[in-house]
């Protein structure tokens, strides 16, 4: 395996140096849990955050929180606590949330207080009272979510950028944008040979954030050519870590999401196979 990774990392730019293979930060990185309907069981502390918001730690983090202005990329599931009604899930839809803090929606207040809190890496459920989610009315865009609602959320911090960035995503041009995703790939690279693969992960994820679908079926010629520079790289390189940590089946799956266009990904792809059945084996 480590012969075709080697073949995988060959020069993809043009200063000739060597990295690792991959491509887009969708869902790899925070796999949802086996019951994805119904609320985790969660038996951790619960923590006051702000008299309508509290938060159970469900998985550890690592690192710092996010500063105030902070692009945070998120994954999460939101039930209504009196119905115990799932009505958003980034998870299914495979599309990370990006939230800037203290620019997030007024729905999303309670929310963003709990991501505020928490560090890249952190899965937590967060308990927000009415005032702080969908308010009086409730909600026009998700009718099951009744007025004076309060609001359950299993919520994820994949990673944040700081306000270094300066911009969101929407607000920054194509040469801005590629480039953020590509020093975020550079570090999942640096994170990967230090065999740190949740953090590199991690990286990747955020990388591939930049990269999404709106975004790439706006480009044409060269633009495109280097956001799949980026975005295809960071797939096979979270396939790679994955298989690593021995999650081979979600390794096919990274690999699939990329265009099978050359010969090297048909090979990676059918090594991420072979690795799977034999483990079916053990």
């Amino acid at each position: 395996m480590e012969d075709v990774l080697d073949q995988q990392s060959q020069p993809l730019g043009q200063d000739g140096e060597s990295e690792i293979v991959t491509e887009d930060a969708t869902f790899v990185h925070g796999e949802p849990p086996q019951d994805a309907n119904g609320l985790p069981k969660v038996d951790s502390k619960v923590e006051v955050l702000h008299e309508k918001v509290t938060k159970q730690i469900i998985k550890e983090g690592h690192g710092p929180i996010p500063s105030k202005y902070s692009t945070c990329f998120l994954h999460y599931r939101a039930w209504t606590q009196s119905t115990r009604h799932k009505f958003e899930d980034t998870w299914d839809e495979q599309r990370p949330l990006e939230m800037i803090l203290g620019k997030e929606k007024k729905e999303m207040t309670g929310l963003a207080i709990g991501v505020s809190s928490m560090k890249s890496g952190e899965r937590a459920l967060l308990h927000v009272g009415w005032e702080l989610g969908y308010g009086k009315e409730g909600s026009f865009s998700f009718p099951n979510v009744p007025p004076l609602a309060d609001i359950s959320y299993e919520v994820e911090l994949i990673g944040f950028d700081e306000t270094k960035e300066g911009k969101a995503r929407g607000d920054m041009t194509v040469e801005e944008r590629i480039g953020a995703a590509d020093r975020r790939k550079m570090d999942g690279n640096a994170l990967f040979k230090e065999e740190k693969l949740e953090e590199a992960m991690q990286q990747y994820e955020m990388a591939i954030a930049y990269m999404g679908d709106d975004f790439m079926f706006q480009l044409f010629g060269k633009y495109r050519d280097m956001a799949l520079a980026v975005k295809n790289p960071c797939h096979l390189n979270i396939a790679a870590s994955l298989i690593k940590l021995k999650r081979y089946e979600e390794a096919i799956g990274q690999c699939s999401i990329v265009s099978i266009c050359s010969n090297k990904k048909i090979i990676f792809h059918v090594c991420a196979q072979q690795l799977y059945y034999s483990s079916l084996d053990t």
